[in-house]
């Protein structure tokens, strides 16, 4: 980040998290049609939570304001967590997939919680 930044398209942690929501409208592409408006839609919104926060906290006043809109994006990853999880038990997502997914999530909180921290000093 030795660029300066001058809205959240510029954050590695926004980009990562779109990414992720590509992957995971991906992956739920093929989920049971019965499913559409249980876990493929519960997913499908948790995963657009974590960048659409990122992008909202970026453009309130404070920093103060910022942190609470990180941790709402970081309840989002463990929310995607928990349902990839659930997808892979119930067969509706491959291991391999999920894998690839839970660690996208790990990176992505860890950068989330690494900013929330640089906005508290």
């Amino acid at each position: 980040m030795g660029d300066k930044i001058r809205n959240f398209r510029d954050l590695e942690v926004w980009q990562l998290g779109k990414k992720i929501v590509v992957a995971v409208y991906q992956g739920t592409r093929n989920f049971p049609t019965d499913e559409r408006f249980g876990l493929t839609s519960q997913m499908r919104r948790s995963a657009v939570s974590v960048p659409s926060n990122i992008a909202e906290g970026f453009n309130r006043f404070g920093n103060k304001e910022y942190r609470q809109f990180l941790h709402v994006a970081l309840g989002s990853c463990a929310e995607l967590e928990t349902q990839i999880e659930l997808s892979c038990e119930l067969g509706f997502l491959k291991q391999e997939a999920a894998a690839e997914l839970l660690e996208k999530l790990d990176h992505e909180s860890r950068m989330l919680r690494n900013l929330a921290k640089r906005l508290n000093a």
